[in-house]
């Protein structure tokens, strides 16, 4: 049996390995505080996650009452706009019969067709001329239906003339003013409220058919005394509680848009991973503009159920309903294009094997084009090697230009987003075309 050796006695280190000794123990320690801190940093970060998520929940549902706000901010309290989303409305066959059937109506009402036949038929009476009264008595309802076709065709070819699409502009521009006044709870001359309607004083278009009528040979029309009907624009149940709704709605038109945007910044910087927030960001904007999508559709078959046909025909009450929200819906297939393209780029420029594909791809061929055109005698010379240098400050530049220019857009539609994205996919791409990484040349060895 050995016995056990002694331990082997500590060799005494020499400067150098005792200063390489103690640097590694330093190091040792400095990772162990980053460590340390890391773990501290991701447990105080927990919070990020959370945060964000409400952020961008509470901007992407707090985005389709913006669009609801700038609505009724812009869409009725513009007169520009409120002319332009009325004026089709005049074109459209079913409102030209709808206002053709009362104008007429109430032209026909006046002349007092049946009334002036029954007394021509008992003057000629008095007079002995019975056979004639009783012929005049018995023809009447003929007669006044020739006259009532004569007048509604007449009135129809009015209400298809530019004549009478100038009076509408005007009476709507005039109008404008008073569905305001409407809105805010008071009634003008132009547009009142009755029994929870919102209506049209038409007197302006009656005007002008009388007009025509006395034109045309109708004498008779020149004796109709002064009217002014209405036109039933739009009814609802609650109308104090539109009224209501329509006044919180414009005093919050601006702040609406802004705290949406805000909330949906602050959840993307908030984030621990902003590109992984700015893609859920985009999508939840273009999730919730399909929900408000839904509730139009769903608000316009309500609507078409609650308008009786007495008070306006069904095709009439679509044509109003879909001129009406006519903004809301350009305006929510913008905000969804928008959100759709955001997505798509925080996407491509993310980590996943598709996104760093397609990168990859896109690189190829620009370098095959570059090089291809080198080859050839083409080169960008020194302003490529300039755009190489700044190209991260030309791509924010470009990606700021096509922002600022979809922020100043005076009505920007889907296809302008798409347009805009377009052309900034060219000057990234043309960024990245120009653009002359330096050539790197190997060292040449002695001997």
């Amino acid at each position: 049996m050995t016995e056990p050796q002694p331990p082997a006695e500590r060799r005494d280190l020499d400067p150098d390995e005792r200063a390489e000794l103690e640097r590694l123990r330093g190091e040792t320690a400095e990772l162990h505080r980053q460590s340390e801190a890391g773990g501290d940093r991701r447990r105080r970060g927990r919070w990020r996650a959370p945060v964000a998520v409400v952020l961008i929940v509470l901007g992407c549902v707090l985005a389709p009452i913006a669009v609801l706000g700038v609505w009724a901010g812009t869409e009725v309290s513009n007169t520009d706009r409120w002319v332009a989303t009325v004026e089709p409305l005049i074109h459209d066959p079913a409102v030209q019969d709808v206002l053709t059937d009362k104008i007429t109506n109430e032209i026909t009402s006046r002349l007092n067709l049946n009334g002036n036949i029954d007394q021509a038929a008992d003057q000629l009476d008095s007079k002995g001329l019975t056979r004639l009264g009783s012929l005049l008595t018995t023809f009447g309802p003929q007669l006044t239906d020739g006259v009532d076709s004569f007048v509604h065709n007449a009135v129809h070819k009015v209400i298809t003339s530019p004549a009478m699409a100038n009076a509408w502009v005007q009476v709507n521009t005039l109008g404008h003013q008073g569905l305001i006044a409407v809105l805010s709870g008071q009634s003008t001359d132009t547009v009142s409220t009755d029994n929870g309607q919102i209506v049209l004083h038409i007197g302006p278009l009656i005007d002008v058919a009388k007009q025509n009528l006395v034109d045309r040979g109708f004498t008779a029309a020149s004796k109709i005394p002064e009217v002014n009907p209405t036109v039933t624009l739009f009814q609802s149940d609650d109308l104090g509680k539109a009224q209501a709704g329509y006044r919180l709605i414009n005093d919050l038109k601006i702040v609406l848009p802004i705290l949406a945007l805000v909330l949906l910044g602050a959840g993307v910087y908030v984030a621990r991973r902003h590109r992984r927030a700015l893609l859920g960001a985009g999508l939840g904007l273009a999730a919730s503009m399909l929900v408000l999508a839904i509730i139009l559709l769903i608000a316009r078959s309500i609507y078409l159920n609650s308008v009786p046909s007495s008070v306006l025909p069904s095709d009439a009450a679509a044509a109003a309903f879909d001129a009406f929200v006519h903004f809301i819906k350009v305006s929510l297939r913008v905000l969804l294009v928008v959100g759709l393209v955001v997505a798509i780029g925080a996407f491509i420029t993310g980590p996943s094997r598709t996104a760093v594909q397609t990168r990859s791809g896109l690189k190829s061929g620009t370098d095959w084009i570059r090089n291809t055109g080198e080859r050839h005698g083409v080169s960008s010379g020194p302003v490529g090697r300039w755009t190489y240098q700044h190209r991260q400050i030309l791509r924010i530049a470009a990606v700021a230009l096509m922002a600022l220019i979809f922020v100043f857009w005076g009505q920007p539609t889907a296809v302008v987003v798409i347009v805009l994205a377009v052309i900034l996919l060219v000057l990234l791409g043309l960024i990245e075309l120009i653009g002359r990484p330096p050539v790197l040349t190997r060292p040449v060895r002695d001997g």
